[in-house]
């Protein structure tokens, strides 16, 4: 054996259990004794079992009962009929307000002047410099529309110029560039010019 653990003690007897000297012999016919002590685990599990059923069968039933009054107070479409098309749809007569004519003022065109049509140069982008200025009786914005051309004619790029408010006889200058390289000689024209009045 280890110097560290000490050896197992020696097995105890163990008591026996007798009868009172007053308790009768039993008999040899009759059934045997329950042993002493037994557990009823058997019963305990059943219990739990059925317990459990019981309790998730009344969940589902409330759950379909809860489910049950939703459908019912949702309000469903009704279904649509399978029959075929019988009368068309009566639609009213939709009537125009007439329209008032409107003096015509001055052209928007007359408002733009190109000041200056030129090409970058380093990079040899068109652009144009426009002075706009308001002929019209209202504030007004505009969009400015520029076509660049080659010598031939051909349009080469195009350019958009922008304004905010500007007032009835105020002008403003601004540019349109162009995008991509343009030969030397090339024009500006003004395509379409568009006053929005304010």
């Amino acid at each position: 054996m280890s110097d560290y653990f000490p050896p197992p003690p020696p097995e105890q007897p163990q008591p026996e259990h007798r009868a009172p000297a007053s308790a009768s012999p039993p008999s040899p016919w009759a059934a045997p004794a329950a042993p002493p002590g037994r557990q009823r685990t058997g019963l305990i599990v059943t219990l739990a079992v059925g317990g459990g059923l019981v309790v998730a069968g009344a969940m589902v039933a409330l759950v379909y009962s809860l489910m049950d009054s939703v459908s019912d107070s949702i309000a469903l479409p009704p279904e649509r009929s399978d029959a075929p098309y019988s009368e068309p749809y009566e639609e009213e007569p939709y009537e125009e307000e007439p329209v008032e004519p409107v003096a015509p003022g001055p052209s928007a065109e007359g408002d733009v002047t190109i000041t200056k049509c030129t090409r970058d140069s380093l990079i040899f982008w068109p652009h144009a410099d426009l002075r706009i200025v308001n002929k019209s009786g209202s504030p007004a914005a505009y969009i400015v529309s520029i076509t660049f051309v080659d010598a031939d004619g051909a349009v080469v790029s195009d350019g958009i110029a922008t304004t905010e408010e500007v007032a009835p006889g105020a002008s403003v200058k601004v540019r349109a560039q162009g995008s991509g390289e343009a030969a030397a000689g090339t024009k500006c024209r003004i395509a379409e010019v568009d006053r929005h009045a304010l």
